[in-house]
Formats: C-alpha cells, sequence, structure tokens
C-alpha cells in the first residue's frame, strides 16, 4: 500500500505497546445472513466499448507522476508507473476484477489448484500452451522457480522489498509436462494467488546482478500485449510498443507514451494536445467539465464562462474608438479614456484566450470513480501524549467521519461513504464494518477519555523558565464551588458515571436534548467505566460546544500535525483544517506544519517524526499478507533500534498478529475473512489510525479515447484501450448516488 496512491502491489511490504484484549468487540456482521462486504460504491468509468468499434493504431500519450527509478516492481523504489508499465509487458497469473477479488487470467493460466493439503498444500498451475517470452521461449517451471529463489528472503544478494508468500515455498517442479508448474509449500498459504503476479523471466531473476541493476533502466524480455522500447529519462516517458510475439488479442495501439507530467501542469499540456489521458484534481475537473458545457448554436462559444461570466462579447476596437471620441467631446480626460481603452484590451486578450483554452479542453471528459484505496488518520503511538490509548481514541471519538468524506468526495459527484475497515474497502470479501470497536463520534465521551488521561481543561501550561500558573483558584470560588455542591446545585459540567443527572437529558433514540449529539450505544468498551463512560465515576469531563484548551504536567495538549505541502494536496490540507476544528471542540490543539512532497513521506512519517499525518493505503485483494506490515506490533531490531515495517503509526498489538498469522495459514476463505475482520475490529479499538474515506480518482480523457480512464478496482485491459472509431461511443456508468447512508454497512 502506498501513502499517495501507489500501485497496491507496486510498492506493498518492503520493509509502550498496546493491548486491545480488555475492549469490548462488537458482534460481527459477518454472523449474520446478510453478507457485510456490500458493493463497490463507484463502478469503474472507462468509456467502454467493444473491440470492433475501436480503431487499429494511434499513440496513448498517458501523463503519470514520474519515470520510474526501476522497472521491478519487487524492489524498494517501485512506483505506480512501475507496475503500470509491469500490468502491460508481463504476465499475471491473476489480475483484479471489479470487486477488488483476483481472477484468474487466461492469457496465461488454463487453470490453478490447491491439490493436496497433506502432508504440504501443493498448487498445480496449468499455464496456457500459447504463453512465450518474447524471445520465443515457453514460460514455464524455470521462471516460476527463479522469482521463488530470488524472492524467498534466503539470499541476501538480492535486493528485494518484500518475499511474503515466497517465503512460504519448499520446492517448485515440473509438473506432468512443460505446461505443468507445480508448488510446495513448507506451510499452509491462504493468499497463494497473489504469487508470480507479475512474472519476471529467469533472465531478470535468475542472478543478483540481474535482479538488482538489469531491470532498473530496460526488459529486453517481457510477455504481455505490449514491450519496454525505451526508457527515456531526458525526455521523462516511458515508450512501449506493441510485442509481435503476444498469443492473445492483439492490442489495438501502435504505443503508448508514460510521459512524466507534474500535476500542476496537465491542463496546459491538454490544451496544447500533448496528453490523452491523465489523472487530475478537482480544480481541473471542474474546468474540463465547464468546458464541456452546452454551447451556443449561433457562435458556437460556450454559454457560460469561467465564473458564471459570458464567455464572449468583449468589445471590439471601434468600440474602443468611440469610447475616445466620447469621452472627449464630453470633456473627460483623454488619458483615462486611454487607460480604460487599454484595461478593455486586456480583459478582451484574457476571454479570448480562455476562450481558447475551453475550445480546447472541450474535446475531453471527465470519468470518475474511487480508488482501490482509502485515505486514513495516522496517529503516532510512539511517544508524546498519543502514546496514551485513551488520548488516540478521544481524538477518533472527536472525528465527525462522515462530514470529512462528505466534504472530500460529495462535490464530485461521489458517494461520500466513510471506510469502516482498515483491511478492504465496500465491495471486497474481507469488508465489514468494524469502526464500532472504537464507537461513533461523541465529544462528550472523547472528553472524558481525556480526563481520565489526566488533561485538565485550562490547566496550568509551564511557559520555559517560568512555574507552572494560573491553576490556583481565589478563595471565594473555591467556597462557591462547596456551596453548589453542598446545595446540589449543577453548573452544567459532565461527571461521568453520573448519567441520570438533569445535566444529560436524552430522547428515546439516544439524542442529547440540550446538544442534540447523538450518542453510541452506551456499552462499556474499557475497564473501569459505568455504561456509556470511560473514565472512572466523578472525573469531570467539561460540557459546552468549544472546550478551553487542554493542559497536563504544565504542558498544554497540542498535537503536531503534519502535512504536504505540493500541488495536489489541497484536499488533504482541507481535511487537516476540519480535523483541526473537530479537535478544539475537545480542547485539543494543532500545530500544523507543511512539508515538501519529498521529504514528507521518508522524513516524517516513516521517521516517526509526526503527531498526526494523512496518507493513504492501497486496498489489496489479500490483506493477510499485505496489510499484515502496517499493523504488525513493532519489535525491536538486532541494534536495539524498533523494527516498525510499515506500521509508521507504531501501534501493535499481540492479539492483531495472531489473528493475521491464522488468516493467513487457514485455506478456509470464510474463515480467513471472520479472522480478517476480528483484526479490524480490534485494529479500530487500538486507534493507531482512523479510516476516513475512499481516495476519489478523477481522470480526464480525451472523448474518443475508449476503455481507459477511471479503472477503480479493475486491472487495466492494456490491448483493448484505443481510438474509438468514427460514429461509434464508448458506454459511462450512470451517475453514482451521493445519499451520505452507509450502503456498506446497511447491506
Amino acid at each position: 500500500m502506498s501513502h499517495v496512491g501507489v500501485g497496491p502491489r507496486a510498492v506493498m511490504r518492503s520493509v509502550a505497546f498496546l493491548s486491545a484484549g480488555v475492549l469490548a468487540v462488537p458482534a460481527l456482521a459477518g454472523c449474520t445472513s446478510e453478507d457485510p462486504a456490500g458493493k463497490p460504491l463507484a463502478a469503474q468509468d472507462v468509456a467502454a466499448a467493444t473491440r470492433a468499434s475501436v480503431s487499429d493504431g494511434g499513440t496513448l500519450r498517458w501523463a503519470v507522476d514520474s519515470v520510474p527509478d526501476t522497472l521491478n516492481t519487487f524492489q524498494s523504489d517501485a512506483d505506480a508507473t512501475t507496475t503500470r508499465v509491469a500490468q502491460a509487458v508481463l504476465p499475471s497469473m491473476y489480475r483484479m476484477d471489479e470487486n477488488g477479488s483476483p481472477v484468474r487470467n487466461p492469457d496465461y493460466l488454463e487453470s490453478a489448484e490447491v491439490v493436496d493439503t497433506e502432508p504440504k498444500q501443493v498448487v498445480v498451475y496449468k499455464l496456457n500452451q500459447q504463453a512465450v517470452w518474447s524471445d520465443g521461449r515457453e514460460i514455464g517451471a524455470a521462471d516460476f522457480a527463479a522469482q521463488w529463489r530470488a524472492l524467498s528472503g534466503k539470499d541476501s544478494a538480492y535486493w528485494t522489498a518484500r518475499n511474503a508468500g515466497y517465503d512460504r515455498i519448499e520446492k517448485i517442479e515440473r509438473g506432468a509436462n512443460d505446461l505443468e508448474v507445480k508448488v510446495t509449500f513448507s506451510r499452509p498459504y491462504a493468499d497463494w494467488k497473489a504469487l508470480f503476479s507479475p512474472l519476471y523471466p529467469k533472465d531478470v531473476t535468475g542472478t543478483p546482478d540481474a535482479f538488482n541493476d538489469g531491470a532498473r533502466r530496460s526488459l529486453k524480455v517481457t510477455a504481455g500485449p505490449f514491450t519496454v522500447k525505451k526508457v527515456d529519462t531526458k525526455a521523462d516517458q516511458v515508450v512501449l510498443t506493441g510485442n509481435p510475439r503476444w498469443w492473445g488479442e492483439p492490442a489495438k495501439l501502435d504505443k503508448i507514451v508514460l510521459r512524466a507530467v507534474p500535476r500542476d501542469e496537465r491542463v496546459s499540456e491538454l490544451v496544447a494536445g500533448k496528453l490523452d489521458l491523465a489523472e487530475i484534481d478537482p480544480e481541473t475537473a471542474d474546468e474540463v467539465t465547464l468546458a464541456a458545457a452546452p454551447r451556443d448554436p449561433a457562435t458556437g462559444a460556450p454559454l457560460m464562462g469561467p465564473q458564471g461570466s459570458p464567455a464572449a462579447g468583449a468589445p471590439g476596437r471601434s468600440a474602443a474608438e468611440a469610447l475616445r471620441s466620447w469621452a472627449v467631446a464630453n470633456g473627460s480626460d483623454e488619458e483615462a479614456a486611454e487607460e480604460e481603452i487599454l484595461a478593455r484590451e486586456e480583459r478582451r486578450e484574457a476571454e479570448a484566450k480562455a476562450a481558447r483554452r475551453q475550445k480546447a479542453l472541450s474535446g475531453f471528459e471527465v470519468r470518475k470513480s474511487l480508488e482501490p484505496a482509502y485515505t486514513q488518520l495516522a496517529l503516532n503511538g510512539s511517544g508524546g501524549p498519543l502514546a496514551d490509548e485513551r488520548v488516540r481514541r478521544a481524538v477518533a471519538r472527536a472525528l465527525d467521519r462522515e462530514k470529512l468524506a462528505e466534504a472530500v468526495l460529495k462535490p464530485l459527484g461521489l458517494p461520500a461513504e466513510p471506510v469502516g475497515s482498515h483491511l478492504a474497502l465496500s465491495g471486497q470479501p474481507a469488508y465489514a464494518d468494524g469502526s464500532g470497536a472504537l464507537g461513533e463520534q461523541n465529544a462528550k465521551e472523547a472528553r472524558a477519555l481525556l480526563a481520565d488521561a489526566g488533561w485538565v481543561r485550562g490547566g496550568p501550561v509551564k511557559k520555559d523558565g517560568e512555574k507552572a500558573a494560573g491553576a490556583e483558584k481565589d478563595e471565594k470560588d473555591e467556597k462557591d464551588e462547596e456551596k453548589k455542591k453542598s446545595e446540589g446545585d449543577d453548573d452544567g459540567t459532565y461527571i461521568v458515571g453520573e448519567d441520570n443527572k438533569n445535566a444529560e437529558r436524552k430522547s428515546d433514540d439516544g439524542t442529547d436534548l440540550e446538544s442534540g449529539e447523538k450518542h453510541s450505544s452506551g456499552k462499556n468498551t474499557a475497564q473501569g467505566g459505568a455504561p456509556g463512560a470511560y473514565a472512572p465515576k466523578g472525573t469531570a469531563a467539561p460540557a459546552g460546544s468549544v472546550a478551553a484548551p487542554l493542559a497536563k504536567d504544565g504542558k498544554a495538549l497540542t498535537l503536531r500535525f503534519v502535512l504536504p505541502s505540493g500541488p495536489g494536496s489541497e484536499t488533504l490540507r482541507t481535511v487537516a483544517d476540519r480535523i483541526t476544528d473537530m479537535l478544539k471542540e475537545i480542547g485539543i490543539g494543532t500545530e500544523i506544519t507543511k512539508v515538501p512532497d519529498e521529504s514528507y513521506f521518508k522524513d516524517h512519517i516513516a521517521a516517526g517524526e509526526y503527531d498526526l499525518a494523512l496518507y493513504s493505503w492501497p486496498a489489496s485483494a489479500f490483506p493477510a499478507t499485505d496489510a499484515r506490515p502496517i499493523y504488525a506490533k513493532p519489535v525491536p531490531a538486532a541494534d536495539g533500534s524498533l523494527n516498525v515495517a510499515q506500521n509508521y503509526t507504531r501501534v501493535g498489538t499481540d492479539q492483531v498478529d495472531q489473528l493475521f498469522d491464522r488468516a493467513m495459514t487457514t485455506l478456509d476463505q470464510k474463515e480467513a475473512r471472520d479472522l480478517l475482520r476480528k483484526a479490524d475490529s480490534r485494529i479500530w479499538a487500538a486507534a493507531g489510525s482512523i479510516p476516513l474515506y475512499q481516495r476519489p480518482e478523477l481522470t480526464v480523457a480525451r472523448k474518443n479515447l475508449a476503455n481507459a480512464g477511471a479503472f477503480g478496482f479493475e486491472t487495466p485491459v492494456y490491448e483493448d484501450m484505443g481510438f474509438l472509431k468514427k460514429g461509434a461511443q464508448g458506454s459511462r456508468p450512470s451517475a453514482p448516488s451521493t445519499s451520505s447512508s452507509s450502503s456498506a454497512s446497511s447491506s
């Protein structure tokens, strides 16, 4: 998974702890007759068309974020473009379908099945008899075996980013014939379908030198509908051309050019006619949508220009001359008239430029879906206030995740549903909403958690070189308080455990009649608390719409919120502002630091230099394997440092690890799903990361480009991409529902 939308298996899995065992985990919806996985919230949007309606030939110019440093997806510096190239030029035994589930790829694999489980798990692959490498050699057991040896982790000469699954293989043999590959596992492995996708030729994986360096800038031997013609670092592009030895449906396009274009330059490149397909930001999507708006049948101009103003109609030169003559005849300042003329001419030129820009963009359309990835709020539990589980849970309970999802997705016309799982997305088999283990948004209970952790509203804050001050109360205040207590007066302070006081009146559905705030089920999910509370009876938890800053031991409760500063991060910054406001409501301050994109992940997230951060993980079809490094309990390394793998929040439990291990070894798919859902509930309870929303996928595509765009869960079919024949049209999905009701949790 990745922080900024890197492909699901491109760079995935390279490289005081809290126990959630005491926390109550609600019964999972998976135990009912209804499937909690639901359906994908949005379908892919690629202008799907039959191959017969797509022209032969042409070049697709596709904007990407970077020219990859390596074409080997198993190396640590592989990126999203590495994955794009691998999908087009290399075999994958399995590909993803519309639900994010693995399906057999018939171009390479006739069948694959577990033929034995005792004494060892054995899988037999039967390959497509036409499948050959671009040098004419058959794809076979030698390629499988070479990749296994390279990725098994037994030979440190191979610089690999991950070996999950390959380390469980005992041996690989030729089967009954050249088209069969027999794989024997030393330990049961549920996610065996994750292996050999992609599959590299033995030319790449056969030796450490070839693996480490040979596949970084070129792939001489491939086996897909396209081959790598060149990686051109000077032109910042990767050029793919048709593979003459491809045995499947021939590629419609002659060439695909993946060109690195910064996101803030993509509109200009589209206008200049230098791109056909590009992922874009919401602002660009608005401009393209406007350009495609209905036009005046007489002039051909858009009926409405930017900002809702007429797009045409600037005064001509004759109008300017008339203005000067009128001004002079009526005694006005001729110089002022000239300035007005120049201003009008500048406006005319600007509007003409905008009209040309709109005309150029009118040949494109926005295709949108939801990425197979979600954005989360990460809470660094390695030190500071967030090392206390109660503080992390308070932060989580302060968030209105529905409002955050709506802020991002509703303006785009996409379903605004908060994500309910760390391990899967709606529609995937392992999905179930496990957020109930943490509890719904409730500011009052969040304040109670903070009070239990010792954070006091308006408490003394020590400045450098000064003693803590501000905690003392004068004698009159103390006497007044004692009087109120003796007389039973209620000052509006929420006292945990005293839920039947007049200070908190509820309607039948649990809504607070004073604040309008809806409470959770009331079940206690921490030790020592009364129903509906998270702190011992008698602990003050101040009520009120906005709490004063909290303090403890002379320090204010202020969290470092680190954000990327580059173009394309506006959405994250908007979400951060909303989160900051929500935390302020319970008395938590935030200190926002914006850092360059290139240092955001390496120097801050991975290094643990943050309290709060926003980044994304892609959803995997194999969460038992791929998600474990993200949520596994960090362990001490040999040199005394802490090995966090990809668990950048540093929060983990033995129980979660055990559930992952059991899910990874069972071959019963239903049992594996149940184990993963239990693991997710415990991850929610530990509150190291809070899933917020599925990432929007916005792509601008030339209107006549078919079978390309916002792919959603599905693996792109590169051989079907191309430009429509004259008069042909691709099909687009109907507008997705933007209802705020949770279809995933209710199905």
